[in-house]
């Protein structure tokens, strides 16, 4: 079986100007630490990011924020990270929210095939402005699209080299979905063994999801040499 691994600088090919990038993590656990140091220097702009959150102004997709490589957030909430906060009000990055529990259910959609989510949280407010809606079992819903991106990083405890996923502890937030959900999906993983080493049972992500592996102590020393 062939193996996804590949160096930093292939990983990131996909990762140019524009795009639309999903990550994982919570708070900058989980947000893979090499990928993000990896865009950083390569210094592509006006990304459009999908995640949990905005990270901190030093701390996981925060740095790219922080750095001025954003153009747009879709997220829950961006309460640790008061410069992606500033960059709002001074229209300098559009952010897009929605409650937790529906992004991740958005972008689980999108990872099952599905077109889309009803939701009746903002049903009577602005929420509900230029949106569809459906009447279904009684209620009356708001279409939420099922959402993607061109490529999505994420961050696993352990992989085999054709991309079979093992998540430690909270980092098993989002990140599957990710995974899931994204044309390209990049994974930063600790370590990496042969196939068939990995227990059957503790895989979260079955490696058809994954396109590329990086091992994640590359990051500083790959970049150091370009």
């Amino acid at each position: 079986m062939f193996s996804k691994m590949v160096t930093l600088q292939q990983a990131l090919e996909s990762v140019t100007d524009g795009i639309h990038l999903m990550y994982g993590g919570f708070g900058g656990f989980g947000t893979p630490p090499a990928l993000i140091e990896g865009i950083l220097q390569k210094g592509v702009q006006d990304l459009r990011l999908i995640g949990n959150d905005a990270g901190f102004p030093d701390t996981g997709i925060g740095r790219l924020i922080t750095n001025g490589q954003v153009k747009s957030l879709v997220t829950s909430h961006i309460g640790s990270n008061p410069l992606a906060g500033a960059q709002m009000m001074e229209g300098k990055l559009d952010v897009t929210f929605f409650p937790q529990g529906i992004l991740a259910e958005k972008i689980r959609a999108a990872g099952v095939g599905l077109p889309g989510i009803l939701v009746d949280v903002g049903m009577g407010t602005i929420v509900e402005d230029g949106k569809q809606k459906v009447s279904f079992g009684g209620g009356t819903y708001l279409v939420e699209p099922a959402i993607t991106a061109d490529v999505g990083i994420v961050y696993a405890k352990r992989a085999d080299t054709y991309g079979n996923l093992i998540f430690d502890k909270s980092a098993r937030n989002i990140n599957p979905l990710v995974a899931m959900a994204c044309n390209i999906t990049i994974a930063e993983v600790e370590e990496i063994v042969p196939v068939g080493e990995l227990d059957p049972e503790m895989i979260v992500t079955p490696g058809i999801y994954v396109d590329y592996i990086v091992k994640s102590n590359e990051g500083e020393s790959l970049w150091a040499r370009m």
